[in-house]
């Protein structure tokens, strides 16, 4: 049997590309395309030194074949942080998923554990192994430049979910977690508050940043002073929430409030409560944010910011095909609205 398998000193600095593909070979950037698509009109011989190119440079075929070849596979990705509480990641597949199915693409998954020194080769390897014609990106995801440039590299359109900042031709959706950061502290000091404790989300989520703007704001209109020890980080988890109220009812002169930056660390804000024996809300009032399902399955029921999640990320999922579809889409940021739902977990302060 012929070796077709043209000569290779080693591997390469970068990853080889298609033009690689098709110097090795000795044929066109187009011939190379017909051979990766699976077209039938390429000689055997020629399909033979094609393949044994690829395989010798570690090739992995991207967009720009299906740019060439003129062909979409109607495959939208979902590229997002593997989250340690799933409830908010489950909302954001059900819009995007609801939006690939009106529009008639398939949805496919890659979650990343971060942090990951693997990032960018398994970002590759996804987005060129399953042909996508374009990406989702959740926060945090969206913010990291290095998948933003590998994504333009392979001529991939993506669509991001409250990134924290702009790219050109960028595709995204918000919701205004300030303004209703601003609006659940309000209500906590309509209520008699005035020692209001705060739990911080993971640092490199955008929502962090605004929601932890809006309780200073609204402290600051009420003329009520910031303390720092009133605020704890937390990382959007249940364990996070718990260790964060643990060092705010310690203080000597603890919060009559805690508002939690996401449903899960005021889940883990209730359950350290309880351990201690203090009556929620008569003691102790509990917020959180994003009214996943857990707000309504803890007792007593959690009050919360309700994001319409499913609706943002059905939204951007749409947009994302309008423009693949060569629709003139506009570069856009729709913030959407949300609304405080109140529950048994938070009432008048006490004390």
């Amino acid at each position: 049997m012929n070796d077709h398998r043209p000569p290779h000193d080693g591997k390469l600095d970068k990853p080889a590309t298609i033009f690689d593909v098709a110097k090795a070979a000795g044929v066109s950037i187009k011939t190379v395309s017909r051979v990766i698509n699976l077209e039938a009109n390429v000689r055997q011989t020629t399909r033979d030194k094609v393949n044994a190119a690829i395989e010798a440079l570690s090739y992995l075929p991207n967009a720009a074949a299906r740019v060439l070849s003129g062909k979409r596979f109607y495959v939208i990705g979902l590229i997002y942080e593997n989250p340690s509480e799933f409830s908010y990641m489950q909302k954001v597949l059900n819009g995007a998923l609801k939006a690939c199915e009106a529009g008639g693409y398939t949805l496919l998954l890659l979650p990343l554990t971060l942090p990951n020194p693997d990032l960018i080769a398994d970002v590759r390897r996804f987005v060129s192994q399953s042909r996508l014609d374009g990406v989702v990106l959740p926060a945090p995801i969206g913010d990291f430049k290095d998948i933003q440039q590998l994504l333009a590299e392979l001529l991939i359109p993506f669509a991001r979910i409250a990134p924290k900042t702009e790219v050109h031709e960028d595709l995204n959706i918000r919701c205004n977690d300030e303004q209703a950061s601003f609006e659940l502290t309000q209500y906590l000091i309509g209520q008699g508050h005035r020692q209001l404790g705060f739990i911080k989300g993971d640092p490199i989520h955008s929502a962090t940043d605004h929601r932890f703007k809006g309780y200073l704001r609204a402290l600051a209109q009420a003329e009520i002073p910031a303390h720092s020890e009133y605020v704890e980080d937390g990382m959007f988890s249940f364990e996070s929430g718990k260790a964060a109220a643990r060092a705010l009812l310690d203080l000597k002169d603890p919060p009559t409030a805690i508002i939690a930056s996401n449903d899960d660390m005021a889940a883990g804000t209730i359950f350290e409560a309880r351990e201690r024996g203090l009556a929620i809300p008569d003691t102790l009032s509990v917020a959180g944010f994003d009214d996943t399902p857990i707000a309504s399955r803890i007792w007593p029921p959690l009050t919360t910011v309700r994001q319409p999640i499913v609706e943002m990320a059905e939204a951007v999922t749409t947009l994302l095909i309008r423009r693949l579809r060569g629709e003139k889409v506009a570069s856009t940021e729709e913030a959407f609205t949300c609304h405080i739902v109140t529950r048994n977990s938070t009432g008048p302060t006490r004390r």
